[in-house]
């Protein structure tokens, strides 16, 4: 089983940028299907006029903690490699969420 952390705006689909995501939705997965957990709310990594703020990204981290996986539809790749230091397992994917979690169980992609 695998707990997973959504980046979405709309709670149907992988569609928020990591840097601009306002919450996560949660989802445990198993061999038999997933079971949505929870929305965590959080503060947007990147601010448009500021750039990027790593106490943020810290803050995120700590968030999604408990969490094997994260889901975004885009990351830059300063955020990205800042998040795989700290030994995130961040991807890029896009489409619905049911599409999406439906492939990684169904492909054993994240475990």
């Amino acid at each position: 089983m695998a707990r997973i952390a959504i980046a979405t705006s709309d709670g149907q689909t992988v569609n928020e940028h990591f840097g601009h995501a306002k919450f996560f939705r949660i989802y445990d997965t198993s061999d038999s299907g997933y079971e949505y957990k929870e929305l965590r709310d959080a503060v947007a990594a990147c601010q448009h006029t500021l750039g990027h703020d790593v106490t943020r990204f810290d803050r995120i981290i700590e968030l999604l903690s408990d969490c094997d996986a994260l889901l975004v539809e885009r990351i830059g790749a300063g955020a990205a490699a800042y998040l795989i230091e700290k030994n995130v397992r961040v991807f890029e994917v896009s489409g619905s969420i049911d599409a999406v979690l439906g492939k990684i169980i169904n492909d054993k992609l994240i475990v």
